[in-house]
């Protein structure tokens, strides 16, 4: 058996100096970040008035209230949790809808492939970003004080929050999609709006839909949330007990959302395998 080539270390190091010979801000720019993320960390924990103590100290607390959550018992407010439940679930559905109705003709606009403008691009991703970065329950609580009280303004809050997102989840599928289908239809004489139907949206609608299965759960959880600042549904319920330190209804509302979350969550798997398919394993 033949031996290896011995390899000339001097001629290796003059063909490649960048391994053999990093500059010493490469080298130790990776333990300064360390360091720094380190700093941040204990300056971030300092400044928030971090204490190992009295996290103990309330562990005591957190198992007394535990304690008195068992058993779960809605006692007569059955029904009215019911109604609740049914509140938070329409919030999740109509908001979501509406944003998706909404964010999927303006999603055209912030398309590489449909305006290719970067001039006339540019205003529509920035607006569809502005409005991403404001959380839904601050548009919650802006829309409270718009329209008042209630599941209204939590659909509103929804609607709004996720019209952003889904304007630019959209804008990336319709980018993505294959462009020789448009071709096809530009080259038998189709205008842009024959392009569009026939060509990309067949193609993206998969995937919106998929897209939109899963908001619809995760605003499920969201339409809790803003419930507690007072748009509707389960969560008021949830925060007005907690008020009154009824554990009992609390736990009792605590399961209701996880189940509904769980048997959403089945629901919209299923649809979404059922449109998009189930992708191979590898």
């Amino acid at each position: 058996m033949s031996k290896p080539p011995e390899v000339d270390a001097a001629q290796m190091r003059a063909r490649y100096p960048d391994v053999f010979e990093r500059p010493a801000a490469a080298r130790l720019a990776t333990p300064a970040m360390i360091v720094a993320a380190f700093a941040i960390f204990i300056y971030g924990l300092v400044d928030l008035d971090f204490s190992p103590s009295r996290l103990f100290n309330g562990l005591s607390q957190l198992g007394w209230i535990s304690m008195m959550m068992i058993p779960p018992d809605p006692g007569s407010s059955l029904p009215l949790y019911l109604k609740a439940m049914g509140e938070t679930l329409s919030i999740a559905l109509l908001g979501t809808t509406l944003a998706a109705l909404f964010a999927l003709p303006v999603s055209l606009f912030a398309a590489r492939n449909v305006v290719p403008s970067k001039l006339l691009r540019f205003p529509v991703r920035r607006l569809l970003d502005s409005i991403r970065g404001v959380d839904t329950l601050i548009w919650a609580l802006v829309w409270i004080n718009v329209v008042g009280l209630g599941p209204f303004a939590g659909v509103l809050a929804i609607a709004v929050s996720d019209f952003g997102a889904f304007g630019k989840l959209f804008s990336e599928a319709i980018e993505g999609a294959d462009q020789k289908q448009v071709e096809g239809i530009r080259a038998s004489g189709g205008s842009a709006l024959h392009e569009i139907r026939f060509g990309l949206l067949p193609q993206v609608l998969p995937v919106i839909a998929g897209q939109v299965l899963y908001f619809i759960e995760s605003n499920t959880r969201s339409a809790t949330i803003i419930g507690i600042v007072g748009a509707g549904g389960i969560g008021l319920q949830l925060a007005e007990q907690i008020r009154v330190l009824e554990w009992q209804k609390v736990s009792f509302l605590i399961l209701m959302i996880l189940v509904a979350v769980a048997a959403i969550d089945f629901i919209s798997g299923k649809l979404r395998f059922a449109i998009i398919g189930r992708r191979a394993v590898a």
